[in-house]
C-alpha cells in the first residue's frame, strides 16, 4: 500500500500552481503518491497540471467537469487516494521541502488518529507562523477533550485540513469526507466531527506548511453569496454538536463559535455585493432564530460589545413571514 497520499485541489491558480508542483517534487518518494484535482479550472491551470503530471513521481490526475467546489474536490481526491495515511494541501499553497517525510515519520511513532501542526501564514512578503491553539505538543490525548473551554479558542477553531497528517482508519469510519457543495468553511464541520468521533491526536512542532492569503481566487476575496456557505457550514456544526452524547457540555462552544463568525462577517457588510449584504442580514437573522435560545443568550453575554451588539440588532430584525419583509 501507499504510505502518504496528498491530495491537492487546484481552480484558476496558475500563477501559483508551478510553485506547489515544484514544492511536491521536492516532497517526492517511493510511497508517496500526489492526488491532483483540477476543478474545472478556466485560466490555464489544467494545462499547467497536464504537463507537469509526468514528471513528477507518484501523480495521478483527476479533472471535473464541472466547477464543484473546494469540498467535492477533496472528497473526489479521498475517493482515489490509496494511502495507509492522508494530507491536503490547496493549489496555490506549498510545503518546505521533506515536509511530509517527516511528519509521516513523527505520526507513525505517534500512532495516532491523526495530527495537527502549525503553519506560516504568507501574506505579500510577510511570513507569520500561525499555531494550533493547543498547550501540549508531541503527546497524544483525546480530541474531544480538546474541543473546550467554550469561552477560548481551541483546536476546533484551527480548521485548516492541509495543516495536519490523518490515518486512513479515519476515512473508513466516514469521518474525512466534506459537505459536497459547501463553498467556504468547509472544514468546519469537519473538524468538528474529528474532534467528536476520533480517537486520538497529537499537535507536532513540525513547521512546514506555507498558506497563501489574500490570493484572488480565493473565496475570503471573493464577496459573493458563496460567501455565505459559512452558514449552512455553521448549522450543520450546532446540528450534529446537539445530537452529541456531551451536547449539553459541547453545545456552548459551537453557537459561540458561531456567533463570532457570523460577527466578524456582519461588521464587514459594506465589503459585499449589496443584494448579498441584504441576504446576510436576512439569513443571519434567521440563523440566530434556530440557536437555542438560553445557549444563545450566555454566548452573546460572554462576548465583547464589538462582536455582540450586531448581532444583537440582527436579532431583533424581523423576519420573513413575521410581519415584515426582509430588506
Amino acid at each position: 500500500m501507499v504510505e502518504l497520499s496528498v491530495i491537492v485541489p487546484f481552480y484558476n491558480v496558475r500563477a501559483y500552481a508551478p510553485d506547489t508542483l515544484r514544492c511536491l517534487r521536492a516532497n517526492a518518494g517511493e510511497d508517496i503518491e500526489f492526488v491532483l484535482v483540477d476543478d474545472c479550472s478556466t485560466d490555464g491551470t489544467a494545462e499547467i497540471l497536464r504537463l507537469a503530471r509526468d514528471g513528477l513521481p507518484g501523480a495521478v490526475l483527476h479533472r471535473h467537469e464541472r466547477n464543484r467546489g473546494l469540498a467535492s474536490a477533496r472528497n473526489t481526491g479521498l475517493d482515489a487516494a490509496r494511502g495507509r495515511y492522508l494530507a491536503f494541501l490547496d493549489g496555490d499553497d506549498w510545503v518546505a521541502p521533506g515536509h511530509y517525510a517527516r511528519l509521516l515519520s513523527e505520526t507513525v511513532r505517534l500512532g495516532c488518529d491523526f495530527v495537527r501542526t502549525d503553519h506560516v501564514q504568507v501574506t505579500g512578503v510577510s511570513r507569520t507562523v500561525r499555531r494550533v491553539p493547543h498547550g501540549l505538543r508531541g503527546v497524544v490525548g483525546c480530541p474531544r477533550d480538546a474541543i473546550l473551554p467554550a469561552g477560548r479558542t481551541t483546536s476546533v477553531d484551527y480548521a485548516f485540513a492541509w495543516a495536519g497528517l490523518y490515518h486512513r482508519r479515519l476515512l473508513e469510519k466516514g469521518l474525512l469526507h466534506f459537505t459536497d457543495g459547501l463553498r467556504t468553511a468547509e472544514d468546519r464541520p469537519w473538524i468538528w466531527r474529528l474532534h467528536r468521533e476520533a480517537e486520538s491526536f497529537a499537535v507536532l512542532g513540525v513547521l512546514g506548511n506555507f498558506y497563501r492569503r489574500g490570493v484572488a481566487s480565493s473565496l475570503t476575496q471573493i464577496r459573493d453569496v458563496r460567501q455565505l456557505d459559512f452558514l449552512r457550514a455553521f448549522d450543520q456544526v450546532v446540528e450534529e454538536t446537539a445530537a452529541d452524547r456531551d451536547a449539553e457540555k459541547l453545545l456552548p462552544k459551537a453557537v459561540r463559535a458561531y456567533c463570532a463568525v457570523l460577527s466578524h462577517h456582519v461588521n464587514a457588510l459594506d465589503t459585499f455585493e449589496p443584494p448579498v449584504a441584504r441576504a446576510l442580514r436576512s439569513r443571519g437573522a434567521a440563523a440566530l432564530g434556530r440557536l437555542p435560545r438560553q445557549v444563545l443568550d450566555e454566548a452573546l453575554d460572554s462576548m465583547d460589545v464589538s462582536r455582540s451588539a450586531p448581532l444583537r440588532r440582527l436579532r431583533r430584525r424581523p423576519l420573513p413571514g413575521k410581519g415584515t419583509a426582509a430588506a
